[in-house]
């Protein structure tokens, strides 16, 4: 990999003696990593029923590395939302940012969905996730995870920040902002990366993150937090931004995080600046542990008196006549509460709302709350996304498949199933499909035949 001579320099610059060694990083095979859906199984039930050999990441509670001879993201569990695959030191800014439940959190800059899926089980379907990308494209992948994570309490938006802003004055309890960078942690993964950084390196991405954040801290609230983070090393979009989000607001202070014997502190001289407290922040370099590089800030907002805090709920009426008596229908099977207020049937879609929803009117988005399903003619059939936010234990009738069996290979083709004589006998009907206990989607069952359900555009390849 040729590096460009001006990120050399800066690199030799701030590193000194350590150059070497980070070049040498450079040449080793990187570090995958996966981490575990803690929303749907705890980490010590998944290292039992792990299928392939796995190995703690000492900096996030719930990651582990797996090796370059497997492959994750064909397993069944992969497909039952169980884990994401993720580079072991993109996984530490949602592991810094302390989310409670009940919270409303936003991620500014979320596609794909690697750390609000994060953000998203730590809320444990309580609160609202708002996340957000410009990108209508990216933002399609971005759903896909939240789906396949199991996300209910979701709202996803494909907006400028500017544009979000105008909506959420103080209305975050905690915002990340995963910003736009130089990528210069990515070299090893994306060598693709170095090409995009000659066209635009660092002076032209910190001049977006100061629009950024100057248009993301106003819609934290008072005594919240926001966690900055790129995956560059360039002390002009770190330490450099960091600082001027510091003097946009006098109320802004940085705060420590949990920290590793492999990371590294913040760098303050790195940028010419007296200010002691940028080394509070956190950087990570590949050649002092296993994985890329990423650097991050958390923020601090203090209390204050003088600042507007919105909250927006809307009353919902839920569903009426026909559209309730055919979902009732279905829902007889479901042993978990869904809150008739909060069901909502737009254009025959019926969805559940989050408690804490925000005014959506003028804002472009993909998706408002979970998709249940679809009112078809004398039928309620539940959407994949609704599958996904269940148990095993949620719904009567379930198909229960073995990690180790063909029938879940041919279920996750789209492929019809033959059930066993003792399958056979349940009632007829939607059959909840899950595999070792964990839900998978939907088949419709009539006699010994399970018709598959499985969402088309998810198929195993």
């Amino acid at each position: 990999m040729e590096l460009p001579v001006k990120f050399c320099e800066e690199m030799k610059r701030i590193l000194g003696d350590e150059y070497e060694d980070y070049l040498a990083s450079l040449t080793e095979e990187r570090k995958l990593g996966l981490r575990v859906n803690t929303a749907k199984i705890s980490t010590e039930e998944f290292e039992k029923i792990a299928p392939f050999p796995i190995r703690k990441i000492p900096f996030i509670e719930n990651g582990y590395y797996y090796d370059r001879d497997v492959q994750p993201a064909k397993h069944p569990y992969y497909f039952a939302g169980l884990y994401y695959l993720q580079d072991p030191s993109a996984m530490t800014p949602a592991s810094r940012l302390p989310v409670r439940e009940g919270e409303v959190v936003l991620d500014l800059c979320a596609a794909p969905g690697g750390k609000a899926t994060e953000l998203a089980a730590k809320l444990h379907g309580t609160g609202l996730l708002i996340a957000n990308d410009i990108s209508s494209k990216r933002a399609k992948a971005l759903l896909k995870n939240i789906e396949l994570f199991g996300v209910e309490n979701s709202f996803i938006v494909t907006e400028y920040p500017k544009k979000l802003q105008e909506y959420f004055t103080g209305f975050f309890d905690k915002i990340l902002i995963d910003a736009p960078c130089s990528g210069e942690g990515m070299f090893r993964k994306e060598p693709s990366m170095v090409k995009a950084w000659e066209q635009n390196g660092p002076e032209f991405y910190a001049r977006l993150q100061e629009e950024i954040l100057e248009q993301a801290l106003p819609m934290l609230k008072p005594g919240g937090m926001l966690l900055y983070s790129t995956c560059t090393f360039s002390p002009l979009e770190d330490e450099g931004s960091v600082e001027k989000a510091l003097n946009m607001n006098p109320n802004l202070e940085l705060i420590e995080m949990e920290g590793y014997e492999g990371f590294s502190e913040g760098h303050p001289e790195w940028i010419g600046s007296d200010r002691e407290e940028l080394r509070k922040c956190i950087r990570i370099f590949p050649h002092r542990l296993d994985g890329e590089g990423h650097f991050l800030a958390l923020f601090h907002k203090k209390e204050t008196a003088d600042e507007r805090v919105l909250r927006y709920q809307e009353t919902r009426g839920g569903l009426k006549g026909e559209e309730k008596r055919l979902f009732e229908a279905f829902a007889q099977n479901i042993d978990r509460v869904f809150e008739p207020e909060r069901l909502e049937s737009k254009n025959k879609m019926v969805y559940y709302m989050p408690v804490e929803l925000p005014e959506m009117r003028g804002l472009r988005f993909l998706r408002s709350g979970l998709f249940m399903g679809e009112i078809k003619k004398n039928r309620f059939e539940p959407s994949q996304s609704l599958a996904m936010a269940l148990s095993a234990k949620d719904y009567k009738n379930c198909l229960k498949l073995s990690s180790e069996g063909e029938r879940v290979t041919r279920y996750l083709k789209g492929e019809t199933i033959m059930l066993t004589e003792s399958e056979a006998g349940s009632p007829d009907g939607w059959q909840l499909v899950c595999v070792d206990g964990y839900p998978l989607g939907w088949g419709k069952k009539n006699g010994a035949v399970l018709k598959n359900k499985y969402h088309s555009g998810w198929r195993l390849q």
